[in-house]
């Protein structure tokens, strides 16, 4: 993992996503002490990788639960079952805008193992998604601040991903 971005982010790689609101439904799984977690290209500079929970766009027709389902099933091939609303948290910048909501999942086989999938909005050659990966605290706390989704910056123990956060921006 990079340790020092310097360079500018990868404009094309979020261009679907640039100009719009998006609400996204994310999950967050805990594993024997670790969070699963996927890295994504494009979002910041010099190549570094930004660790966030698996999750993605809400779309018309769907509950949050089958978004959920959906999008855990897309990027990480588990099936999971949706529990309990965790956190709410406000995005914004010049060009990106996105209201996130995460939920606790747990997997519907417990031995099943996460594998990296693909997001549909993206061809082969220009997928976000780059690795999926169980994090532990220390493992976090290595990283820079931006490198995390900030409702993983605080986190010391697998248990604060548990107290509800509402974050907003300014």
């Amino acid at each position: 993992m990079p340790d020092s971005p310097s360079s500018v982010p990868e404009p094309d790689l979020l261009l679907p996503y640039i100009g719009q609101v998006r609400v996204r439904i994310c999950g967050i799984l805990v594993r024997n002490g670790a969070l699963l977690l996927a890295a994504h290209r494009g979002m910041l500079p010099n190549e570094a990788a930004f660790w966030s929970p698996p999750g993605g766009g809400w779309q018309f027709g769907e509950t949050l639960r089958e978004c959920l389902q959906r999008e855990f099933q897309e990027e990480t091939g588990l099936a999971v079952t949706v529990g309990r609303f965790l956190h709410l948290h406000e995005f914004k910048s010049d060009t990106l805008q996105a209201l996130e909501l995460f939920f606790e999942v747990t997997p519907l086989d417990e031995h099943a193992e996460p594998q990296l999938g693909t997001d549909p909005e993206h061809s082969t050659n220009a997928q976000l998604l780059t690795q999926l990966e169980f994090v532990t605290p220390r493992q976090l706390g290595q990283l820079l601040p931006t490198q995390l989704h900030p409702v993983l910056r605080d986190v010391i123990s697998t248990d604060d991903v548990f107290i509800p956060q509402i974050r907003f921006q300014g």
